[in-house]
């Protein structure tokens, strides 16, 4: 897109996991965002290791994690089109939106992105 790029869960997952593919479209993104529903779900995975949390507190260093703000109504009302026009969980529409609302490329292996044309996809 435009070397922005916005990661989903799956994503995170795979660059933390040392997916060199990922590491090297990333080395070249002029920024690199992480909604805040990505956070909490890497976070709440039941068997997360503490030097996982340790990796992604450094990781949490060198992105920008988006947070979901009630002033923020473009976000808002783009989160709540997507759900109504896509159906969409709601976590899933929370990023699709951010991405939009960001003008950036989704990272995501997740195939329910690809029903939104909006938006730009890429996968891994």
């Amino acid at each position: 897109m435009n070397g922005k790029f916005l990661l989903d869960t799956n994503a995170v997952i795979g660059l933390l996991g040392g997916d060199a593919g990922l590491v090297q479209l990333l080395q070249s993104a002029v920024w690199v965002g992480v909604p805040v529903i990505v956070e909490l779900e890497f976070l709440s995975f039941p068997n997360l290791s503490s030097s996982d949390e340790v990796l992604f507190a450094q990781f949490k260093n060198r992105v920008e994690i988006i947070s979901l703000d009630a002033a923020d109504t473009a976000l808002l009302q783009q989160i709540i089109q997507l759900r109504r026009g896509f159906n969409l969980k709601l976590p899933d529409t929370i990023i699709a939106a951010t991405a939009l609302q960001r003008q950036a490329a989704l990272l995501s292996n997740d195939a329910v992105f690809r029903r939104i044309s909006s938006l730009s996809l890429q996968t891994f």
